[in-house]
């Protein structure tokens, strides 16, 4: 028997595989056309690959067009990679640029009306109707959160509350005073707002009844933790700037992976090292076309972004393929001691060992020597505990972490609050051996 599901374009969000596929076909061709036609970076790509418009057919023919990376876009920043005039663009968004040169992507108006869509489903998959109150506290201006998840909210007809991060007191007062129902942030930023409430001891007040949460990695204790403390359901939005923002994929009340909105976008699976299409179930890194997007249409780009895609029919009624979470970023994994290790691994073991999930990870080297230090804080029934019992609960979280990763860790509980908390993303590793580096 099927869930009951709310829809906001249920035609297309539960289109046959056919006729899915039809809308990649005819979209992909008239978007390589358009780029190869308007942007001369495109086009000498395309050129060195000896592929012309005229190969790409259909979808089929995906595979034989050259893959983009963030290194093209810093390359060609700021303006190489339009596809219209500027005189068409309304809008920038951008990366906050810490590896560099920003990531600068470009919106038509028909652009952000397609991005909100892609937004107003999510809203819709949490439950969200026009008789509900969301607060959105991911950052506004360059950051594509606040604006894509407002935009939505508005299409859905919500009473939108733009707070943008931070400044919690704020947060807090309208969330009680306007009675938010549904909140959008990033989930280390949740449980921040939960740990507030509780100290505050206005859990009462508090009438939420669903989260969409994205922009960092988090992980299913992590989601359990959340629901717990603010008595919600915790759903999973997934997105980039490169292409879009939040809504390339949204969670529906299965809560086992994201719908990715495929009448915009093309999903694939590659294996990293060769470039290879990997079979539907296979692990690998996540690439992305954009077929329906006008000033900054990204083609194969290479999120490096690790997951699995599934056509497991779902029983919300959406057909549209499954991205499961991701498992990590090729370029967020950190390499210790040879070993290949993800920092949503250590949550898990953290997580499932009672502990919280404000925690660093510290890599460093000494001598030839990698090493690594995970400090998480101590949970209230574990302040008063004897030196002797912390001992023993470090000793077997490091037994775990080990079991999981492959390598030892210097495990550390610390004492509430000593970790620095973050309104945006959490920093949760520090490499020190960089600075041997540079």
């Amino acid at each position: 028997m099927e869930k009951m599901e709310n829809y906001y374009q249920k035609e297309i969000e539960t289109a046959s595989y056919e006729q899915i596929r039809q809308w990649q076909s005819e979209r992909l061709v008239k978007t390589v056309k358009h780029v190869y036609e308007n942007n001369t970076y495109y086009r000498k790509l395309m050129d060195e690959k000896g592929v012309t418009p005229d190969d790409i057919k259909c979808v089929d023919d995906l595979h034989k067009l050259p893959f983009l990376t963030k290194d093209d876009l810093r390359e060609a920043y700021p303006y190489g990679l339009m596809s219209k005039p500027l005189s068409e663009c309304v809008r920038i968004q951008s990366t906050s640029g810490t590896t560099g040169k920003r990531v600068v992507a470009f919106y038509t108006q028909h652009d952000i009306d397609l991005w909100e869509e892609c937004c107003a489903r999510a809203i819709t998959a949490a439950g969200g109707t026009k008789e509900d109150v969301c607060q959105v506290c991911y950052g506004y201006g360059l950051f594509t959160g606040g604006p894509g998840l407002n935009g939505g909210s508005h299409k859905v007809g919500c009473l939108t509350l733009p707070m943008s991060s931070g400044n919690t007191e704020r947060q807090l007062q309208f969330m009680t005073d306007l009675e938010a129902t549904i909140i959008c942030c990033t989930p280390s930023y949740a449980q921040y707002l939960a740990e507030s409430i509780e100290e505050k001891g206005i859990k009462d007040k508090v009438k939420l009844k669903a989260g969409i949460f994205g922009a960092e990695a988090w992980t299913e204790e992590m989601r359990k933790d959340i629901e717990k403390r603010l008595g919600i359901k915790a759903y999973d939005i997934y997105g980039l700037t490169e292409i879009s923002g939040p809504g390339v994929a949204f969670e529906c009340s299965e809560q086992n992976g994201m719908h990715v909105n495929e009448d915009h976008f093309i999903a694939e699976i590659i294996d990293p090292k060769t470039g290879e299409v990997l079979p539907e179930g296979e692990k690998g890194e996540l690439v992305f076309t954009c077929i329906t997007k006008e000033a900054f249409p990204m083609i194969r780009y290479r999120t490096k972004d690790i997951c699995v895609l599934s056509r497991e029919k779902c029983s919300c009624g959406r057909t549209h393929v499954k991205m499961a979470k991701p498992m990590g970023r090729s370029d967020d994994m950190l390499i210790v001691k040879g070993v290949n290790v993800f920092p949503s691994q250590i949550e898990e073991v953290l997580l499932a060992k009672g502990l919280t999930s404000n925690y660093q990870i510290i890599v460093d080297r000494e001598k030839t020597s990698d090493t690594i230090e995970v400090r998480v804080e101590m949970t209230p029934e574990l302040f008063s505990d004897k030196i002797n019992e912390l001992s023993k609960i470090e000793r077997e979280v490091n037994d775990a972490l080990k079991s999981m990763i492959g390598i030892s860790a210097l495990v550390r509980i610390v004492e509430p609050k000593s970790i620095v908390r973050s309104e945006g993303k959490a920093v949760r590793v520090i490499d020190r051996r960089n600075l041997y580096n540079n």
